[in-house]
Parts: structure tokens; sequence; C-alpha cells
């Protein structure tokens, strides 16, 4: 009985406990009509760059300090700006979205999740996060400034690791100058 009656008080005292703990944080919701995320690739003779849209996101704070978020890209989306219609524009955008480069028929989108946060000065943090590209998913590490209801971050992302291989000096020898660079930027500009 008195077994009995102790484990009754240690359930009901650490079950308060963890009633009476600390709140979850505050989770914003990202405005993905605002929000930009511009990509930018580079080849031996050059670069091109464009934009992807965000399908959704929302980052966690405490108070006012980033914990976590999470974002889902919509890989349809893939889009090239610096080219014009008839310039070549709709050939690279075809092969992005081709199985070459980010086969967006099988893999419709891409996510992020934060891992790890750590505030790297104010307003600003060093972010680990997994990102899933092609089903692969591997952990990017990247900074994060945050003010009021904006945050801004840069991602350098080696395609190799997600087994996007067109053009690729990981994949094939003797590219020459047909060669593109594994790692492409990623600028991503949030409002909540």
């Amino acid at each position: 009985m008195k077994k009995t009656f102790l484990s009754l008080v240690l359930a009901v005292a650490f079950g308060t406990t963890a009633i009476a703990g600390p709140v979850d944080g505050d989770k914003k919701t990202v405005n993905t009509e605002t929000s930009t995320v511009t990509w930018k690739a580079y080849k031996v003779t050059g670069s091109h760059t464009g934009t992807i849209s965000l399908k959704s996101g929302a980052l966690e704070f405490d108070g006012d300090k980033l914990t976590g978020g999470e974002f889902t890209v919509d890989m349809t989306t893939i889009n090239t700006t610096d080219l014009k219609a008839g310039q070549g524009k709709e050939k690279l955008d075809g092969h992005l979205h081709s199985d070459q480069f980010f086969g967006t028929a099988s893999h419709p989108t891409s996510t992020l999740v934060f891992t790890n946060v750590k505030a790297s000065g104010k307003n600003s943090y060093e972010v680990t996060g997994d990102l899933t590209i092609k089903g692969i998913t591997k952990p990017v590490t990247f900074d994060v400034s945050v003010y009021g209801s904006k945050a801004t971050a840069t991602l350098k992302v080696d395609r190799a690791a997600y087994n996007v291989q067109y053009g690729s000096g990981s994949f094939f020898d003797n590219l020459g100058d047909k060669t593109i660079y594994d790692e492409f930027d990623l600028v991503v500009d949030l409002e909540f």
C-alpha cells in the first residue's frame, strides 16, 4: 500500500511539474505571398539567377529569441529571372524541372527543418537544419538575422549531396567549360 501511495504521489508531483513548466514558444507563420527565395547558380562561363516560392513556413520564438523553424518550398515554381523568353529561359527552366536536376514531377516539394539555433549576436543566429531535396536529407548550417517581423537568411547548398548530377564535376570527368559548380546560393527574405 505504501509503495502504491508513493508512486501515486510521485506521479502527481511530476505530472504537475510538467504541466506547470514553460509554455511552448510563439509560432509565427510566414507570409508566403510577400516572402521571397532567390537562387544563384554558377558555371565556368557565368551564372544564372532565379526565384522559387515558399509553400508554407513558420518561425518559432521564445519571447524575441528565435528557437526554431520549418519550411516547405514549392519546387514546381523554379523560375529563371536573368533570361527572357526566347533567350533560353524556357530551355533552362525545363531543364531545372527535369530529372537531371530537381525532378519536380517526382519531388514537388523540398523542406527545411531547424534542428539547432544558437544566438551569434544581437538579432543574429547560427542555424543548423535538415534540408531535404529529391527525398535526400542532409544537414546545412547558415546564418539568420531577425528584425521585427522580418528575417533574412543566406544558404550555400551543395547540389551533389542531393544527387543533382547534371554538369557536375563530382559525377562527370572532362566537362571543361560545360561544368556547373555544385554549390549554389539561396537568399531568403521572410515576412511574418
